[in-house]
């Protein structure tokens, strides 16, 4: 990328299951443009054009448009997705089926009238873990690996040279895959299963008043996260662990639990300190 280019504004997009976030971000400090940032709710099962417009109207107050003087656009995006192609692989993940098999890399570039060579796609673990390297959590280590925990359990790595989207949340665990068991919809599932009532959300079940519900709850995620961890660890050797995500908000209610069940004590466990910046910082970078 020429000197010219390098100066142009990029825009970090985070895009999550009822939300997309976007801001202009200086990608010699790693910092974000902070009065840039825009932030909407999406509601990721309409139809596509509401969820597209949605989108649009997040990004359009950001973009430059003078050909190839055009804003850059890095966005992060949950999988499965085509990251190379910009194609939505999402079907039957209660979010963005309307989307499933679309361009979405064809349609931002029409919509908001720049290159389709100036947005890129990245995974949103891999956008996170880039953007604590660079300045945040992680930023005094050579090897990571991090966790992303929310509606979906996302882990990526740069052990290996290049940080990455390693993609266990789907490798066998119990009786079903890692993400069954680690995530906001475990909460909720096993919250039913012990109660029969039902939660919104992890950070609604704080403010239940039962301490023994919430006590099991939380030990038996610990249990379960620490055995996926101990698995990801011993294959990545990584000096330091990064977990981040909306679960990562509860972090007193397991971390000790945690650093416990952790077979390998030389491995540096943090919570994330960019929280969803990471993602925007992490994305927008990948041009640089």
């Amino acid at each position: 990328m020429n000197q010219k280019s390098a100066e142009l504004p990029f825009i970090g997009v985070d895009i999550g299951g009822s939300h997309i976030t976007a801001a202009h971000v200086d990608c010699t400090t790693h910092t974000l443009i902070e009065d840039s940032m825009k932030r909407e709710r999406v509601s990721s099962m309409d139809e596509a054009d509401v969820i597209i417009n949605s989108w649009v109207s997040a990004l359009s107050s950001l973009v430059q448009k003078s050909g190839e003087d055009s804003s850059r656009i890095g966005i992060a995006m949950p999988g499965p997705f085509d990251y190379k192609e910009g194609i939505s692989l999402m079907k039957g993940m209660q979010k963005y089926d309307a989307l499933y098999g679309m361009n979405i890399r064809t349609v931002l570039s029409d919509k908001l009238g720049i290159p389709r060579e100036h947005i890129i796609f990245i995974n949103d673990a891999e956008a996170f873990l880039r953007g604590e390297l660079a300045s945040g959590a992680a930023a005094d280590y050579d090897k990571a690996i991090g966790v992303t925990l929310g509606t979906g359990l996302g882990s990526t790595s740069n052990c290996k040279g290049e940080t990455i989207d390693v993609n266990r949340a789907f490798v066998p665990f119990l009786d079903s895959i890692a993400e069954e068991y680690i995530s906001t919809r475990w909460f909720l599932k096993r919250y039913k299963e012990l109660t029969g009532k039902e939660i919104r959300n992890v950070e609604e079940l704080l403010g239940t008043e039962c301490n023994d519900t919430k006590n099991k709850l939380f030990e038996e995620f610990a249990t379960n996260l620490a055995s996926f961890l101990n698995d990801f660890i011993a294959d990545e050797q990584p000096e330091v662990l990064i977990i981040g995500g909306n679960i990562a908000k509860t972090w007193d209610y397991f971390i000790d639990q945690l650093e416990e069940k952790i077979i390998n004590k030389s491995v540096v466990i943090r919570r994330t300190e960019m929280w969803e910046d990471a993602a925007l910082v992490g994305a927008a970078c990948t041009w640089i």
